[in-house]
């Protein structure tokens, strides 16, 4: 039995540290993972001793494959309380990074995805290597791409969000950089020295990264950016599909072809996500959004089916219900999307 904390926290010169240490789940975070991180984080927050945090993982397979998915699918075919729990506590753990003014930096090493992406992205830092694989899979399992992705995806150029939300495509680093969602690319053989960098002088982070800054090359989805923005401009998801049919295309079939492995109902929980995600005045209010679906969604049929075939049995094979996006209708979205009662809200930890 391993005793180790799941995440190891402490204070190194000035740098506050947070280590991802469940390497065996590939750092897959949990309700107590997250609570640790904001114990934290809270209280680095008002530590003069503190100015810099640094996120990182132990092991190499991968920084965060996302949430604990195996418990949400067994919490949701219940009471769905756990679920709910953990998603209160991971989007204030979000909304917390978000919001916080000290700088921090992610090491997106191997595998970011999901709930990786959430503590990732609101970073001012995010460093990636030739290991990353950035990707949020979420509708492949009948979920949708929380953990703020209502508001970061919709704010990338383009329709490049949305085609992620949608595909679940997965990114190496030179894309990352294109589209900003990794901000720096640093070969993992120099991250101990980029750390031991910082830890030495957190205020010159801007100079250690410049100095250490390599060619992540050239980006494969740039050929594409014109297609994408083109073919994902639709005003529906059927209206997406119906466009990928007419083009036919080499790149347009190969879209057509992974969207048809989706769940239909969270193909369109997505798209409406990122519609109201992009319309959001604050990322509190996208993420009271993003709870109010996934208080409903981990309990739906989809996500129980999908977890089954992808994490469970591995047959990835699917049966959606309903099987076809027409069959989704607009009050099932409205169902999923409508307001929790006031004491099931989600709400932010308060900022000093």
């Amino acid at each position: 039995m391993n005793d180790a904390p799941e995440v190891l926290t402490h204070i190194e010169g000035a740098v506050g540290r947070i280590t991802l240490n469940r390497p065996q789940a590939l750092h897959a975070l949990t309700t107590s993972m997250c609570r640790a991180m904001i114990d934290a984080l809270v209280s680095w927050r008002s530590n003069p001793a503190v100015e810099f945090v640094l996120i990182d993982h132990a092991g190499e397979r991968g920084f965060c494959a996302g949430g604990d998915i195996r418990m949400l699918a067994a919490s949701g075919a219940r009471d769905g309380f756990e679920a709910r729990e953990f998603f209160f506590t991971e989007y204030r753990l979000n909304h917390l990074l978000f919001e916080y003014l000290k700088p921090v930096m992610v090491i997106m090493d191997g595998v970011t995805m999901g709930g990786g992406v959430g503590v990732a992205l609101p970073a001012r830092y995010r460093v990636a290597t030739e290991r990353t694989t950035f990707a949020m899979p979420e509708t492949g399992i009948g979920l949708f791409p929380d953990v703020g992705g209502g508001w970061h995806l919709s704010r990338l150029p383009g329709k490049a969000g949305l085609w992620l939300a949608l595909t679940g495509a997965r990114l190496k680093a030179a894309d990352c950089e294109l589209l900003g969602l990794a901000t720096d690319y640093i070969r993992s053989e120099q991250l101990d020295e980029l750390k031991a960098q910082i830890i030495a002088d957190p205020a010159a982070v801007e100079t250690h990264l410049t100095l250490l800054e390599a060619d992540a090359g050239r980006p494969p989805i740039g050929a594409h950016r014109d297609e994408m923005d083109h073919l994902f401009a639709g005003e529906s998801v059927e209206a997406i599909v119906a466009a990928l049919e007419a083009d036919g295309g080499v790149w347009a079939s190969a879209q057509l072809d992974v969207l048809r492995t989706k769940s239909p109902q969270t193909l369109k929980v997505a798209f409406r996500q990122l519609a109201s995600g992009a319309r959001a005045t604050s990322f509190a209010e996208n993420m009271e959004m993003e709870y109010r679906i996934g208080s409903r969604v981990v309990g739906l049929y989809d996500f129980i089916e999908g977890v089954r075939a992808v994490i469970i049995d591995k047959d990835n094979a699917p049966r959606w219900n309903p099987n076809q996006l027409e069959g989704v209708t607009e009050a099932m979205l409205d169902e999923i999307f409508a307001p929790l009662p006031s004491a099931q809200s989600w709400r932010p930890i308060p900022l000093e």
